[in-house]
């Protein structure tokens, strides 16, 4: 039957990496749905991926059978809310597999550090280690702030395209934190380019005052994350900076790595 051998031929192992064709497409579609903003149609998906669009039909049917896509009354179809538990699962993991990186970053800085995601318009913390100083920094893991008052916010948002970055001011407001914060969309884009020329973020006095923080995002990652350390201005210094941020570059480097090849040597 051809129904039969059509799918068959979806399940057979892709010679490259040995995992099940019809998987890799799936988990395509989805990454694809994502990056299009979570809604798309399948003449979309179709232009693409390549597929043809029967074989795409198939596969979103299934998902949306998982509860992993669900269909708009408008036919196209939107990521489904059984990802987010998948999400939050992974989030967790994630700023477990983060610890012992951010723990080297308090060992060898003697400040607090933070691991951060871009979630939606917003950056939620997904881990710390906090400094060993009597004096120290403490945000709560999952907290979720703005990003135009943060040095993760700044770091994850340096290498957007500027209409997306206006446009996400605009969702979000940009109300003053202190009066240091930035307050302005042609202001923040001036402090991504910074950034982007600097190779690392400063939240200075902008989310609070007395505090300074410094960021860099992890190259790389599969999902846009940043990490930082924050403490007193009067310790992170301008002297402080250079000898904080390579190491801060150096730790990002090897998180990435790290998560790159996380769950490559399985059988």
């Amino acid at each position: 039957m051809p129904p039969s051998h059509a799918s068959t031929a979806d399940s057979k192992p892709s010679g490259s990496s040995g995992g099940v064709q019809s998987l890799e497409r799936a988990f395509d579609l989805l990454e694809r749905m994502a990056d299009a903003g979570g809604e798309v149609g399948l003449s979309e998906l179709s232009a693409s991926s390549g597929l043809p669009l029967p074989t795409i039909h198939r596969l979103m049917r299934t998902l949306v059978v998982c509860g992993y896509v669900r269909q708009q009354p408008n036919r196209r179809y939107a990521l489904g809310p059984r990802l987010i538990r998948l999400g939050e699962s992974a989030s967790r993991l994630l700023g477990t597999w983060a610890r012992p990186y951010l723990s080297r970053l308090v060992e060898e800085t003697g400040e607090t550090a933070n691991m951060a995601l871009l979630d939606g318009d917003e950056i939620v913390y997904v881990a710390q280690v906090p400094s060993k100083h009597s004096m120290r920094m403490f945000t709560e893991v999952g907290r979720r702030v703005l990003p135009h008052s943060t040095g993760v916010g700044k770091a994850l948002l340096a290498h957007t395209p500027a209409d997306e970055v206006r446009a996400l001011l605009s969702r979000t407001g940009m109300p003053a934190a202190t009066e240091k914060t930035i307050t302005t969309p042609e202001g923040f884009l001036d402090a991504l380019e910074q950034v982007r020329r600097a190779g690392y973020a400063v939240d200075d006095n902008e989310q609070e005052i007395g505090v300074r923080c410094l960021a860099v995002s992890v190259p790389n990652s599969p999902t846009s994350a940043a990490i930082s350390i924050s403490g007193p201005a009067g310790r992170v210094t301008e002297q402080a900076t250079e000898r904080i941020v390579p190491i801060l570059q150096q730790v990002a480097e090897e998180l990435s790595d790290a998560l790159a090849s996380s769950g490559t040597n399985g059988g």
